[in-house]
């Protein structure tokens, strides 16, 4: 191990997670904080804290060479990305390793590469990886856009070459619409990361959401299994689980293998994700992208395979080799883990920051809260409404889901509203408790449930 001395460049619940994984390998942790932070969990864990910028995001966690000078002048020798902000950035990646930091993720050239959707999918073809039906690359303009869509076939999904997140997609029925939206699409996808590049694909009806965790020492790979994350709000998840249940083992076998054939082609550092849609009725599994950095969701895969994702890739960026051979990854039971975010679902989902008066986290072994928040911690307004994530484990799912409505129960915040009355609500539904939630399955449930449905909730 040759870091000593780890920088957290991101905020929130994953600063917490990366301070916590740090520590437990004795390695000193550095933590950024924008003037909005000062009070935020993860400044109080760390070692040393630095003030990088205003709230504004761009004047603080999105500016590359501030936080690259700070880590440098607090002696850091790594940096770590966390997700989201600069996780993805190849800039940022090269950066950091130019002034003889380790980046704690893959390598510049690789994020460049499997960052960019569209480039990912050209990866994927030639390691002979199935993809869902597609343009060529990005398209360059609408006529171009036009052409391939009337090659993949209507509905197509208009997509974002760059970020993640459900930023920058639209979907089209007709050329009418591919028209109008592609445009808004390529301004979202700008704003967000800076690069308004998009693709196309063509949309997969009811598909199930299905990614395969991965490992990589920029040699080999392992897999450590699979996640179901079919329940999403605009492209958000809200509920991912682990493992997916709709898969039986032959499935489960060659999607894994494909994503360590994927992972091994490109040389992978770290751990990454690579995301499928999964159609049921045909058994076809496709690939769509990969998140080349840690994700929101990886508490689940921790929690049925014993396998500390965030320490693993610290230790891999420390030079040491993979944690575990493939054969020595395990499955025990099901887990599932739900956001807590700092929204009112009965409002719209409209954001909620506020000061959190009273904290109370169920004390159950099979429970676990990866959070941000203490009592008389003020959110700030600023960034992402994620407060936390509530992750449960039991030898079913059924029992799992069980016990991740009596942890709800058993866990209180005040002060503002979160999204817990919904995860309560979905815990409780026949449908979801059945394992028949797809990719669209979230969005006409909170249409037709005047409790989540703020025009029928005014009513």
């Amino acid at each position: 191990m040759t870091i000593r001395r780890l920088f957290v460049a991101n905020r929130g619940e994953i600063a917490v997670r990366i301070i916590r994984a740090a520590k437990s390998l004795g390695i000193e942790t550095v933590q950024a904080y924008s003037e909005a932070d000062r009070e935020m969990l993860a400044v109080k864990l760390a070692d040393q804290a630095v003030c990088v910028g205003r709230p504004a995001a761009r004047h603080s966690y999105l500016d590359a060479a501030g936080l690259v000078a700070a880590a440098r002048t607090a002696g850091c020798d790594a940096v770590h990305p966390g997700y989201g902000f600069l996780a993805e950035n190849a800039e940022f990646a090269d950066m950091v390793e130019s002034f003889g930091m380790v980046f704690v993720g893959p390598k510049g050239e690789t994020i460049r590469r499997m960052g960019d959707k569209a480039a990912a999918r050209e990866a994927a073809i030639a390691a002979g990886v199935p993809v869902v039906p597609g343009s060529q690359g990005r398209v360059a303009d609408i006529d171009a856009a036009l052409a391939a869509a009337g090659t993949i076939g209507y509905p197509v999904m208009i997509k974002a070459a760059a970020g993640g997140g459900g930023r920058g997609i639209r979907i089209a029925e007709t050329p009418d619409e591919l028209r109008r939206l592609a445009p808004q699409a390529q301004s979202e996808a700008q704003a967000a990361f800076g690069d308004g590049g998009l693709y196309l694909e063509r949309v997969i009806e009811n598909a199930r959401h299905i990614e395969v965790q991965i490992l990589g020492d920029g040699d080999r790979a392992i897999h450590c299994f699979e996640r179901e994350c079919s329940l999403q709000r605009r492209r958000q998840k809200v509920w991912e689980e682990a493992p997916a249940t709709c898969l039986d083992e032959a499935t489960r076998a060659q999607l894994c293998a494909s994503a360590v054939a994927l992972a091994e082609s490109v040389g992978y550092r770290g751990a990454g994700t690579l995301e499928y849609l999964y159609d049921e009725p045909s058994g076809a599994f496709y690939f769509i992208e990969m998140n080349t950095r840690i994700q929101v969701e990886h508490p689940v895969t921790e929690m049925i395979t014993g396998i500390d994702l965030v320490a693993a890739m610290i230790r891999i960026a420390g030079g040491e080799p993979l944690p575990v051979t493939q054969d020595r990854v395990t499955r025990t039971g099901h887990a599932i883990e739900v956001r807590i975010n700092a929204e009112d679902p009965a409002a719209g989902f409209l954001p909620c920051p506020g000061t959190v008066e009273r904290l109370s986290v169920p004390t159950d072994p099979a429970v676990r809260f990866d959070g941000m928040i203490y009592e008389g911690y003020t959110v700030p307004p600023f960034y992402d409404s994620l407060l936390g994530k509530l992750i449960v484990h039991g030898a079913t799912r059924d029992e799992a889901i069980d016990r991740l409505a009596a942890a709800l129960d058993g866990f209180t915040v005040t002060g503002l509203k979160t999204t817990v009355p919904l995860h309560k609500a979905l815990a409780a539904d026949p449908d979801v408790r059945a394992g028949k939630a797809h990719t669209r399955f979230l969005e006409g449930w909170l249409a037709g449930n005047p409790a989540f449905n703020s025009q029928k909730a005014a009513q």
